[in-house]
């Protein structure tokens, strides 16, 4: 038993590469089931074209989970996080079964939202402890609506990430990318444990990476795209209230998801179209349909995140604009405005070449 901030560059590295192995095995390990039991077959909606197994995720979640449990035996000031480990397990396991036979909205949409609460819940209770008159009425309005915001955001982060785990390694990658990151802002302060607690769901999502990419033997599944969506919002609450970064940082490195997301969930809706449904309108997704192959496509998303994504987070958590939480929301609001211009200008271009493939035809 020791302290958090005793542990050495060796023993981090040590127990990240211990939670990538195990990820590895224990999704091989998926695939074996997942052969007889789970195959995703080619459809009208799906970017894939044969037979696929699905639930690779579990491998991931198990090993990201085995981390947490781990660190909080063998370090001493590192109290467990039974509501988080719950909230992560519940999502999994609702996800588990739906990978097996689809569940119907509400039944995966309460379970989601309890574990969201789950998570926040010390928010929660102090929110319903404040008492709701004179001179506290204000703060108490105040605490809902941020908790009520909150809560919706981790719900949306569930489900976003399960909308764009379409096509090979392009969730996978950009989870690695966009949790790596938060986990080093939040490992800025050396007595914080959350930057070790977040690096082990990315870690556990490199050993998962190569059963699915450049292409997949297994997809993730919404056992895996459902939880990794609960941790990457669970990490950003964290990076935002850790003090040791730009508040702002998260929102930055998830944008690309959240661009295409939100774009084609607005436009399915100006549309008239059902937007709950199952489709294959998102940028990656059109991008596919032009030729391009899952691994191209993915690596564009990677690199737009290392190319533009990675130096705005370093600017941000550059001195002295860190402190200036104002010219931060200007940063973000540019990035956004770029990243939605770049997809209505990627989305015509796709259009334009799927009409001359048509054409041909």
């Amino acid at each position: 038993m020791t302290g958090f901030a005793s542990l050495t560059a060796t023993d981090i590295a040590f127990w990240l590469i211990a939670v990538a192995v195990l990820s590895a095995l224990l999704t091989g390990g998926a695939w074996i089931y997942a052969r007889r039991r789970l195959l995703d077959l080619p459809g009208q909606r799906r970017s894939h074209s044969s037979p696929t197994p699905r639930g690779g995720g579990i491998g991931l979640c198990i090993a990201g989970l085995a981390g947490l449990i781990a660190l909080s035996i063998l370090v001493a000031i590192v109290a467990m996080p039974t509501r988080l480990i719950a909230a992560i397990a519940l999502i999994a396991f609702i996800g588990w079964i739906d990978d097996h036979r689809p569940l119907p909205i509400l039944a995966r949409l309460i379970p989601q939202i309890a574990a969201v609460v789950m998570f926040l819940w010390p928010i929660v209770s102090q929110t319903a402890a404040e008492p709701a008159h004179d001179v506290a009425t204000s703060i108490f309005v105040k605490d809902v609506a941020l908790l009520i915001v909150l809560i919706g955001l981790g719900v949306w982060s569930i489900n976003l990430h399960n909308f764009m785990d379409g096509i090979d390694g392009i969730l996978a990658t950009q989870a690695i990318f966009v949790l790596t990151v938060l986990a080093w802002l939040c490992a800025r302060d050396p007595h914080n444990p959350h930057g070790l607690q977040v690096a082990f769901f990315a870690a556990a999502t490199l050993g998962f990476l190569p059963f699915n990419f450049p292409r997949a033997r297994i997809f993730m599944g919404d056992v895996g795209s459902g939880a990794l969506g609960l941790v990457i919002f669970v990490a950003a609450v964290w990076q935002y209230y850790s003090g040791s970064s730009a508040a702002m940082s998260a929102l930055v490195a998830g944008s690309a998801f959240v661009t295409d997301a939100s774009c084609t969930l607005v436009s399915r809706m100006a549309g008239g179209k059902r937007w709950y449904e199952p489709h294959r309108e998102h940028l990656y997704q059109w991008m596919t349909r032009t030729g391009m192959s899952h691994a191209q496509v993915t690596l564009c998303y990677v690199a737009w995140n290392l190319a533009v994504v990675l130096p705005i987070i370093a600017l941000l958590n550059a001195e002295p604009l860190r402190a200036e939480r104002m010219a931060s929301w200007y940063v973000v609001a540019g990035v956004y405005a770029v990243e939605v211009v770049v997809w209505i200008c990627g989305k015509r271009w796709c259009l334009y070449k799927v009409n001359r493939i048509d054409a041909r035809a």
